[in-house]
């Protein structure tokens, strides 16, 4: 995305906009984190890069399209959640760039069964009866 003026341009990166939807799908509830697909694990290796964990974005001059890969936790519903995590996307990215957002594609990638420390705090709980 690239904005002109009369002293020059302000472009925002691919990997900007990634930071955004990552962290805007983060804070809907019910989504445990981000999943990193084999693919994008072999590129981050690869090139050395920073790549984004679970977003790939591709941005035209005004629009762009996101598909995210996300993990959520057990006992909520994945159809919400993955409409809550599209609106959330969208706002946020359109109000932080300006670009319009024509998708946002959400794949569950896994279900987070338990939080290890309250297994923890349970295991415990069950040595000391």
């Amino acid at each position: 995305m690239v904005e002109q003026s009369n002293i020059g341009s302000v472009r925002v990166s691919d990997e900007v906009i990634a930071t955004i939807a990552s962290v805007a799908a983060t804070q809907v509830e019910g989504v445990a984190g981000m999943s990193e697909g084999i693919v994008d694990g072999i590129a981050k290796i690869i090139t050395g890069g920073q790549a984004t964990k679970g977003i790939k974005v591709s941005v035209g001059e005004e629009e762009a399209a996101i598909d995210i890969s996300v993990i959520v936790e057990y006992g909520h519903s994945i159809a919400e959640i993955g409409r809550r995590i599209q609106e959330s996307v969208k706002n946020a990215v359109e109000s932080m760039t300006g670009l319009r957002v024509v998708e946002v594609n959400v794949y569950i990638q896994g279900v987070h069964l338990l939080d290890e420390k309250r297994d923890e705090k349970h295991e415990k709980g069950r040595k000391l009866k």
